[in-house]
Parts: C-alpha cells; sequence; structure tokens
C-alpha cells in the first residue's frame, strides 16, 4: 500500500482545511486509516482514525467536534476536514494505514506512511 497525503497550506485561526490521502493497491475492511500530526520539535501523535469496513471513527480529545474523519471505499481516499483551526494545529501531518492494529492511537502500530503535508495556521 502506497499513501500520498496533500491538501496542506497556510490558514489563519478559525478556517477550515481539508486533507486528503490516496492509497493505492489493495484496502481490506480490516484495515484502519489514520492521520497523525508532528510540530517541530514534538513528537508524532494522533489525531484520528477510521475502520476501513465498518467506518468507525476515532479521535484525539483535543480535535473532537472539530475534524472528521472519512473515507470513500471507490476512489481509496481518506480525508480530514479540519474545522475551526488553531494555531496549535499546526504541524506536518501525515495518513497512515494498519493492517490490523492492536493500537489504533499507537502509530508504531501502523505500517505504511504517506509522506506528510504541512498545515499552518496563523493567529
Amino acid at each position: 500500500v502506497q499513501l500520498q497525503a496533500f491538501g496542506g497550506g497556510l490558514v489563519q485561526a478559525g478556517d477550515s482545511l481539508r486533507l486528503s490521502c490516496a492509497a493505492s493497491g489493495r484496502i481490506f475492511s480490516s484495515h484502519v486509516m489514520g492521520w497523525f500530526r508532528q510540530a517541530s520539535g514534538k513528537e508524532r501523535q494522533f489525531v484520528a482514525a477510521i475502520r476501513w469496513g465498518a467506518g468507525t471513527t476515532y479521535y484525539q480529545d483535543s480535535v473532537k467536534g472539530r475534524f472528521t474523519i472519512s473515507r470513500v471505499g471507490a476512489t481509496n481516499t481518506v480525508y480530514l476536514q479540519m474545522n475551526s483551526l488553531k494555531p496549535e494545529d499546526t504541524a506536518v501531518y501525515y495518513c497512515a494505514a494498519a493492517r490490523r492494529p492492536s493500537n489504533i492511537y499507537d502509530s508504531a502500530n501502523y505500517d505504511y506512511w504517506g509522506q506528510g503535508t504541512l498545515v499552518t495556521v496563523s493567529s
């Protein structure tokens, strides 16, 4: 599975942005697709994830109610809709795929990673 993330950019606080992650290769219902982010000088952190088959979603507490993860099976694409963006959301965002993760929130459980896309939120 190869992943390509895009859609990042420079926005102002309160704006919205949608990230996309295009997956090539076979995506199975057991797969979990996730978004992580890494701010400068900080560790990579979980943002959101979705079970490919069931569509169950998971979010980091700080983005609940503002971010929405979704997927389109026909195009093997995962989206991260980000609303009410804050300066603390500034980071490089990565999409990732896991075959059968034991812990959806842990980046170590993900097998495939995209190249990352930078999101900068100015105050």
